[in-house]
């Protein structure tokens, strides 16, 4: 058993804010922190403006492609993330479950790479605190 604390983003589609916050735990912790992400009902690719927001803070998403859970990565988890009120995991005895209830700018009528900036610097705040708690428990 690894001393890496460990950490399952999960969104629905598995094409936008999981992988957007994958990818800024990746770049806030480096290897200190084993990433991973899925989704309940992963999409057929990655929200290219997703990525292209991504870009825009050094993170390239443009490898990743969307993957359902897998039981045996859930069951060995620390954390299991939800982002959204959409994506919903059965908890399990092991990770500690929360779910982010993210910042949805088209409900304030924001669309386009606007949106995704917003959503992206609201989940970046979260990983940041999340990425902070990681080290204090592993430090």
């Amino acid at each position: 058993m690894s001393n890496t604390p460990s950490v399952l983003f999960v969104c629905v589609k598995n094409g936008g804010k999981s992988q957007i916050a994958a990818g800024l735990m990746r770049k806030a912790a480096g290897d200190s922190v084993e990433v991973h992400s899925a989704g309940t009902k992963p999409s057929g690719s990655i929200n290219a403006l997703s990525a292209e927001a991504l870009l825009e803070v050094g993170v390239d998403l443009f490898d990743e492609q969307p993957k359902p859970i897998d039981p045996n990565l859930l069951s060995r988890m620390d954390y299991v993330v939800t982002l959204g009120s959409e994506a919903k995991v059965d908890p399990i005895d092991g990770p500690t479950f929360e779910n982010w209830n993210t910042d949805e700018p088209s409900e304030r009528g924001i669309d386009g790479i606007e949106r995704m900036r917003l959503v992206r610097d609201d989940i970046a705040a979260r990983v940041e605190e999340l990425a902070s708690r990681l080290r204090r428990t592993n430090g």
